[in-house]
């Protein structure tokens, strides 16, 4: 059997009085990457690195390193790690379920780190089913308080596959403004031909989104290039072309359709469809 991976964090997902032990498992790990390190040219020995005082160029102990806050040009406040201590939130490692969601109710923009959540132990069962099963059939997400890794953050739990998910989630301080980030983005309406050559090109490559199916090209050529260095071979030089805005947008589109001339896609009744409950924009 394989062994579960480590818990990031152990709890209690509280839902009214409905408390149930759980853990929180990183969903996501950067772990199996190459890891390079910064080394001397020369003599190949591991760099190390030491913090200086930006105006004397002299090296500063640990000891004699604090926190500050910047006021001004090279002005700052300091914070003392005692200081800094005291505003850290009260833990009592409870996952705290505040409101129910539709599941298309909070914006992907709002998604920060991804976590399976799991029972903890064996009296987690009964409960832990209940709720992963309630979120199912009512196809609603949890959205709950906690303090994580010293901060206080809000989560989203989903019943997903055999277990739940649970996504932390950006404040609405972090989530920069839709508006201000498209305000320059033309009022320009699509329609005629072009749309339906654009219909017709995401239909012919529609597919189930396999994740399998995409792979890390710059981590694949990290590591040829690291067996190379050991082997002593060298790698050449990958081309890098650059695509180029086509010059007339239409002709592209039908060349990507596979047609040519003046040949048009059918134009098909769009069929209607229940309309899904809108999503949150961030504004």
């Amino acid at each position: 059997m394989t062994a579960q991976p480590r818990a990031n964090w152990k709890g209690y997902l509280k839902i009214a009085e409905l408390t149930c032990p759980v853990a929180l498992i990183a969903a996501a790990s950067s772990s199996e990457r190459i890891a390079l390190h910064t080394v001397h040219r020369e003599t190949g020995h591991r760099l190390r690195r030491q913090f200086v005082d930006s105006m004397t160029g002299d090296a500063v102990d640990r000891d004699d390193q604090v926190k500050g806050y910047a006021i001004d040009r090279d002005q700052y406040v300091t914070l003392e790690p005692e200081e800094v201590e005291s505003t850290v939130p009260a833990n009592d490692k409870t996952l705290l379920v505040k409101a129910f969601v539709g599941l298309s109710d909070v914006d992907d923009v709002y998604f920060d780190r991804p976590y399976y959540l799991v029972g903890s132990d064996r009296s987690a069962g009964e409960a832990f089913a209940l709720i992963r099963e309630g979120l199912r059939a009512t196809r609603t997400a949890a959205i709950a308080e906690a303090v994580l890794f010293r901060r206080a953050r809000t989560v989203l739990v989903r019943a997903f596959e055999g277990g739940l998910a649970a996504n932390t989630l950006h404040f609405d301080y972090e989530v920069r403004s839709a508006r201000e980030a498209f305000a320059e983005v033309p009022d320009m309406t699509i329609k005629g031909e072009m749309l339906d050559l654009a219909g017709h090109i995401i239909e012919t490559k529609r597919a189930a989104f396999d994740p399998g199916a995409f792979h890390d090209r710059y981590e694949a050529a990290l590591a040829e290039l690291v067996k190379a260095k050991l082997d002593g071979r060298a790698l050449p030089a990958p081309p890098r072309a650059r695509p180029k805005p086509p010059a007339d947008l239409l002709a592209a589109l039908r060349e990507s359709a596979g047609l040519t001339g003046a040949a048009e896609v059918k134009r098909r009744p769009r069929k209607e469809s229940a309309k899904a409950a809108p999503r949150k924009k961030a504004s």
